[in-house]
């Protein structure tokens, strides 16, 4: 298994960020953003790196810290540049690197490229995290075929929020992919409610 995992979700909003956190802490690993589109006053850098506890993780910098809150292609125009994905180097580190993504797997990073041809380049493993609301399964469903497609190894997918055991189980029987654990909503997030969330991770 490679020692990069990348966290990409089914759509914006997923809850990519949140996972991130838990993960970095309970797996103590490194943590990179290739890329911040807007925000960056309050970048999910520093918003893991507020949740994080412990004193190994390293946060590496981002490659592109674009201005607006849009797309990667679009918020690099806006600044004036175009993102060149082959310029997007893992950072080097003898521990495990979380990579965390910009939206869904078909986000676009410039007029060829996106979220999941970098996910193929870094050659990472994916976790994915899935929601449960109307239409979650075909959203998770069409991830899964995309990742599978380009052959990229999916170490499991990870349920974030309120519980929907029958759309869960439907797509863990149908993807045969593990089923890492579901993180509830959480009323408080804080570096205590995520190590007690990452109790609920398997991996």
């Amino acid at each position: 298994m490679s020692d990069k995992i990348f966290v990409t979700g089914i759509g914006t909003g997923i809850g990519k960020t949140l996972i991130s956190a838990i993960l970095v802490e309970k797996l103590k690993s490194d943590y990179w953003k290739p890329i911040q589109s807007g925000d960056l006053h309050d970048s999910d850098t520093l918003k893991v790196q507020s949740l994080v506890s412990n004193d190994k993780t390293v946060f590496h910098p981002e490659t592109y810290r674009l201005t607006q809150p849009y797309s990667p292609h679009k918020s690099a125009a806006l600044d004036g540049i175009v993102i060149d994905e082959k310029g997007i180097i893992a950072p080097e580190t003898n521990n495990t690197l979380l990579i965390e993504g910009a939206g869904g797997l078909m986000v676009p990073l410039n007029d060829k490229a996106m979220i999941i041809d970098l996910i193929a380049q870094l050659k990472a493993d994916v976790i994915l995290v899935s929601q449960n609301y109307l239409g979650s399964i075909n959203h998770t469903l069409l991830s899964v075929e995309a990742l599978k497609s380009r052959g990229i190894a999916i170490r499991g997918i990870i349920f974030n929020g309120e519980e929907n055991a029958s759309t869960e189980e439907y797509i863990i029987n149908y993807t045969g992919l593990k089923h890492l654990g579901r993180v509830p909503a959480l009323d408080d997030v804080n570096k205590q409610t995520i190590i007690e969330a990452g109790a609920h991770i398997l991996l």
